[in-house]
């Protein structure tokens, strides 16, 4: 048995699109990123960054193994079922490659875009934060759509690069963003909502998703933190 720490966010999706296209038994462990369940000291001796997804999984004649970050999790998941990232070697580090690529550029403009369009006061001028950030996330889909041209997925057989990726897709609408332009795109992206896999893990614990903006309380708990934060 696998226990999921989950909230409903991209990263959050990442794993339990993983979980359910791997078809393992998993438990869900919400961490409720708002009321600050994730800076709780039992948390951070799973995960030092006080972030989720985590997982621990209940080896059957070995210790529980505890794994942070979306992208190790991923990896530890295809290693262990051996699904979605190939043996030999040059497709292997294509796969990881766009792993990569998705941790360094796709999540964490997507991440900003969503931070300034959702999350920050409406009373500052975000113009250049929001404008420096939707041209990125533009740019990412772009290299994203040029790399779908010729192949169907992203490696060209469905991998962890896919799983990776699609959630940060997800929010393009609140963004503001258009796949008008981005025909390749759209039809990958049509492509993995077909999936069972996928359908299941993104509305994995559905009722836990947002539906208002953040409190004054949540806003302090999600952007105010700082290495004090960390200290037991």
């Amino acid at each position: 048995m696998i226990d999921l720490y989950y909230w409903p966010t991209p990263n959050g999706w990442k794993i339990s699109i993983m979980l359910e296209e791997c078809d393992l038994d998993y438990r869900v462990i919400p961490v409720d990123i708002g009321k600050g369940e994730q800076f709780r000291p039992s948390f951070l001796e799973i995960s030092p960054n006080n972030r989720m997804p985590v997982i621990v999984d209940h080896l059957d004649q070995e210790p529980a193994i505890s794994i942070f970050e979306s992208g190790a999790i991923l990896i530890y998941l295809a290693e262990k079922t051996g699904k979605f990232l190939p043996e030999e070697m040059r497709a292997r580090i294509e796969v990881l490659e766009w792993v990569s690529w998705q941790i360094a550029n796709f999540g964490p403009m997507a991440g900003q875009m969503s931070h300034f369009t959702n999350y920050a006061p409406k009373n500052l001028n975000n113009d250049y934060a929001l404008d420096r950030y939707a041209r990125e996330y533009n740019r990412c889909l772009g290299v994203l759509n040029n790399r779908l041209a010729e192949r169907e997925f992203i490696c060209g057989e469905y991998s962890i690069a896919d799983i990776a990726t699609w959630p940060w897709l997800l929010p393009y609408k609140a963004f503001g963003e258009s796949l008008d332009e981005f025909t390749h795109l759209q039809r990958w992206h049509k492509n993995i909502k077909k999936r069972t896999g996928a359908s299941k893990g993104v509305n994995v614990r559905k009722d836990l998703r947002r539906t208002s903006p953040p409190s004054a309380r949540e806003r302090k708990v999600l952007f105010g933190q700082s290495s004090r934060s960390l200290k037991k």
